[in-house]
């Protein structure tokens, strides 16, 4: 196969859409030999953070001298994005090669498998080609059924938070939501919760309790010294410096999740040092997360698309900018909660331009425009993505205000292609 076909393999395995479950990833995997038994996994879920921490905890490892592979989604630029080794992208020959093996075995099946599952299955299978010491590995949804959940011991269980998303799939409330992410808890295996609901909390721990496992949660008592800027943040944490460049003031959460999963590491007989942490959070890199992509004016992309992560974009600017008006850029799933980014964010905007992301779950740009209508906020709608960068740029620019893009991460490649244009 082509970089291409291999594409248009992955393509035609999306219509069947997303199903949970493990009984075709695990038939997959099985003919494939079981590589996801042959490697160390960080297995990481979580509402939001998931990308974040990993990229971060990748780093550290990497720094500490560890060959590590990073699996994540969705895919930020392309679909190698999803594929890191040491933090760097696969090759599109690479992905080519794995999806061309791996349909191999994918057309022996009865049930073929879907989209997430080829991609899931590819990842361990590259990350043992690669020899990786330890891989990183992301759930796409859930956690229970998610195409991941197929280590049987994993190095640590990794639950970021848990907050209202995906409820067709994983239910309407936060105790349900928990019980799919709970479901990567493994015996003999540390688990880690990163989060501060109460009630995922209960669930969590009740279920580390009947597995029997060492289980860590976060706890703010010895972080002091927190500065924000459009730089980056620092913090201390035991009285030790720690400087990131992420900017969105819920990196905090990540860092100190990779910070208390590293303890959890060095106790298993890592040997990761203080130099090692240090340097792997300063040089962490991580896409469309209130990123910084253009300066005079500030343009910055945030992928917020669920309420906890409308809630913290909104804290984002007003701790950058504070009560100055800005532009916002926003596109997103039909299936979100879209009527938050008005109702939350609808305070800092002076002009709102919404946009329809090229994917085809998207909601429409007019349906989006008529939510802010009804809150008596200036917005204009486009149906093409590249009129309303060209727009927004231009409105926020002849007003030196910054410009803010939220929304779904599926539109932040042809996003970054347009402002480079401009």
């Amino acid at each position: 196969m082509t970089y291409n076909e291999a594409k248009e393999y992955l393509k035609a395995a999306s219509a069947k859409g997303s199903i949970l479950g493990l009984e075709r990833v695990v038939e997959l995997l099985h003919l494939m030999g079981d590589p996801q038994d042959k490697l160390k996994v960080i297995h990481v879920t979580g509402t939001n953070g998931k990308g974040s921490f990993g990229a971060m905890m990748t780093s550290v490892l990497r720094e500490a001298g560890y060959k590590t592979g990073g699996f994540s989604s969705p895919a930020i630029t392309d679909i190698t994005d999803s594929y890191r080794i040491n933090g760097n992208e696969i090759s599109q020959e690479q992905f080519a090669e794995l999806i061309s093996d791996i349909a191999v075995f994918c057309e022996k099946m009865d049930e073929k498998p879907t989209e997430f599952e080829i991609m899931a299955a590819a990842a361990y299978e590259l990350f043992k080609r690669e020899n990786c010491d330890i891989a990183v590995i992301e759930c796409g949804m859930g956690g229970d059924t998610d195409a991941t959940n197929v280590i049987s011991e994993p190095v640590l269980s990794v639950i970021t938070n848990v907050q209202s998303d995906h409820c067709k799939y994983l239910g309407n409330t936060i105790a349900e939501i928990a019980e799919h992410k709970a479901g990567i808890i493994k015996p003999g295996c540390p688990v880690f919760f990163g989060g501060d609901d109460a009630e995922a909390f209960d669930v969590v721990s009740k279920k580390v309790r009947e597995v029997g496992v060492p289980f860590k949660f976060m706890d703010y008592s010895e972080v002091s010294r927190v500065r924000f800027s459009l730089e980056g943040m620092e913090f201390y944490f035991k009285e030790k410096l720690y400087k990131v460049p992420l900017l969105g003031v819920y990196q905090l959460n990540n860092a100190l999740n990779v910070l208390f999963c590293t303890e959890m590491l060095i106790k298993k007989g890592y040997n990761i040092d203080y130099g090692d942490i240090r340097r792997g959070l300063a040089q962490t890199e991580w896409h469309g997360r209130f990123e910084v992509l253009r300066k005079e004016p500030y343009v910055i992309f945030d992928g917020a698309h669920n309420p906890e992560g409308i809630r913290f974009a909104a804290e984002s600017i007003e701790r950058y900018f504070g009560r100055k008006k800005v532009a916002m850029l926003i596109g997103v799933m039909a299936d979100k909660d879209y009527r938050l980014y008005s109702e939350i964010l609808g305070c800092y905007a002076e002009k709102v331009f919404t946009v329809r992301p090229d994917n085809p779950r998207a909601l429409d740009s007019a349906t989006l425009a008529g939510v802010f209508a009804e809150k008596k906020i200036n917005v204009k709608s486009f149906e093409v993505l590249e009129d309303g960068v060209k727009a927004a740029y231009d409105f926020a620019k002849s007003r030196n205000i910054p410009l803010i893009a939220l929304g779904s991460l599926y539109m932040y490649r042809e996003f970054n292609e347009v402002l480079k244009k401009l």
